[in-house]
């Protein structure tokens, strides 16, 4: 039987940037937006607050788009300050490669695994489903769900009771499956 475990956001990840105030490298995005129109023309931008001195950076979202080529659900969206829309940028590559950042997740997320019925079973197989991109290392994901450490549930690769078509080493944010054998 397929287990099915998902890894899903807490909140906001940090922002890793620079801040120009108090040299700190760590933003919170709250989910604010700030949209300036200067005739036909829009900027947007998500705000992050410096997680030391408090100063404000603004993330460029839009910038010098004609009006009408704004989806208006995206515009109002934006005027809402909807999270769900500041995730989504916050994870989009271009959006992250024009403001020069990277996130730190890092107590962002957490592991849903249905329950604990299935640890006691010889043989568990198991589909991780990530529901944002987040980069988390499989054996983690692996030792906190099934209760072992991670030396111990790098013992089990090294001894091919644990297998996976995917990598386990490194970091993973993308789907996989794994078994188990006890």
């Amino acid at each position: 039987m397929l287990n099915d475990w998902v890894v899903m956001p807490t909140c906001l990840p940090a922002v890793l940037r620079r801040c120009h105030a108090c040299a700190s490298e760590r933003f919170r995005a709250n989910g604010k937006f700030r949209v300036n129109a200067n005739h036909k023309l829009l900027d947007a931008w998500l705000l992050a607050l410096c997680a030391v001195c408090g100063d404000t950076a603004k993330l460029t979202v839009l910038e010098r788009m004609n009006v009408r080529s704004v989806r208006p659900e995206l515009l109002d969206r934006m005027h809402a300050n909807d999270p769900a829309l500041a995730a989504e940028l916050l994870q989009d590559p271009v959006v992250r490669r024009r403001n020069r950042i990277a996130l730190d997740w890092d107590g962002a997320w957490r592991l849903d695994t249905g329950g604990s019925d299935h640890l006691d079973r010889e043989v568990i197989d198991v589909s991780v489903r990530f529901a944002a991109r987040i980069p988390v290392r499989p054996v983690r994901l692996i030792a906190d769900g099934c209760g072992l450490s991670r030396a111990e549930a790098g013992r089990l690769i090294s001894e091919g009771r644990l297998v996976s078509a995917v990598r386990l080493s490194g970091r993973l944010s993308g789907d996989f499956t794994f078994t188990l054998k006890r």
